[in-house]
């Protein structure tokens, strides 16, 4: 599919993915629809730090994807749907697990089923890695089995078994895409990266983690969005899941020296009990395969670890951009 001068509808647009992917279906010529979560505020989250000139190409719906008439009219005359919106943070799942189940579950049935009445021609519905839990092989390919290691991976689990459902039921043009740990500027505190960082930028000498051990297959958020655009693109992906992954790993006590060394040598690492995952919830390993995605579209890892990481660093540099984060506290 040419994406050229279609309709396109992304959810979760005010986000971090998703900001980062408006901007990069701008490029692709796209006229655009951002779904953002409606709230008092009038914010358009991340969406409001987009230079003026793309925001004036923007069509800004404000709704709830839990909403299935919001969704409907927001999916009106759209030719892709992007869906991203969604709630993430697996701490929160174990306080709000019901608020998971309507979110991502409910509103992946509205997305799909608007999208059949409505005749879209194509849906990217995402996914994440941790639908796999941890690793019973890697590198953990698509055919690797499903582990609901939290509330939130369960719901993720519902929402892509909803999608591939209504592909297998009703010929729906859909493909379910899956990255993995995606990170850079926007990332909110609840992940590691910004947690690591926003503490040694703010002059913390003790970093407060929770464990260690677990190791991350980390992609930079210009990759992961690039693989969006691709996997759209392939007429081959309708009906599938395709990770988007660098099919390496790196433990997060390993990725968190690596960003001690390059912002506060002297910085040291003390454990938060806190910020422990149940132990059984706990996903120890995810090393994600990109055998597929490289062999149905373009695709290709353009940013390494350390260039992302550096990037990522100097966009917390920014004093607007780092008085966002609360690095005082364990945002969940």
């Amino acid at each position: 599919m040419d994406l050229n001068n279609k309709k396109v509808l992304v959810t979760g647009a005010d986000g971090f993915i998703g900001s980062h992917l408006v901007e990069r279906l701008l490029k692709e010529g796209c006229s655009i629809r951002a779904f953002v979560y409606y709230n008092s505020f009038n914010s358009w989250g991340w969406l409001d730090a987009l230079p003026k000139d793309c925001l004036s190409k923007i069509e800004i719906f404000a709704g709830d994807v839990r909403d299935p008439n919001g969704v409907r009219t927001a999916m009106k005359d759209i030719d892709v749907v992007f869906h991203l919106a969604a709630l993430i943070a697996i701490p929160f799942s174990y306080h709000s697990p019901d608020s998971y189940i309507d979110t991502n579950v409910r509103g992946t049935l509205n997305i799909v089923q608007a999208a059949k009445d409505l005749g879209v021609e194509r849906v990217l519905v995402t996914s994440t890695s941790e639908v796999y839990g941890t690793a019973r092989y890697i590198p953990i390919d698509e055919n690797h089995p499903r582990q609901p290691q939290s509330p939130y991976s369960a719901s993720k689990i519902g929402a892509d078994a909803i999608a591939d459902s209504f592909y297998r039921s009703f010929n729906l043009p859909l493909t379910i895409v899956r990255p993995f740990n995606t990170y850079g500027p926007r990332q909110s505190a609840r992940a590691v990266i910004p947690t690591i960082i926003t503490q040694l930028l703010n002059g913390k000498s003790e970093i407060r983690l929770g464990d260690l051990i677990p190791t991350r297959d980390l992609l930079f958020v210009e990759d992961t969005v690039n693989g969006f655009v691709e996997i759209a693109k392939s007429e081959a992906l309708i009906g599938h899941d395709c990770n988007i992954a660098t099919q390496s790993e790196i433990s997060v006590g390993d990725l968190a020296q690596e960003l001690i060394k390059q912002i506060n040598p002297e910085a040291r690492i003390i454990t938060d009990t806190d910020r422990l995952r149940p132990e059984k919830s706990e996903v120890f390993r995810l090393y994600g395969a990109n055998e597929k995605i490289k062999c149905h579209t373009g695709w290709t890892q353009n940013f390494s670890l350390s260039e992302g990481l550096s990037k990522t660093i100097e966009w917390f540099r920014n004093s607007d951009n780092l008085k966002q984060y609360k690095a005082d506290i364990y945002n969940i």
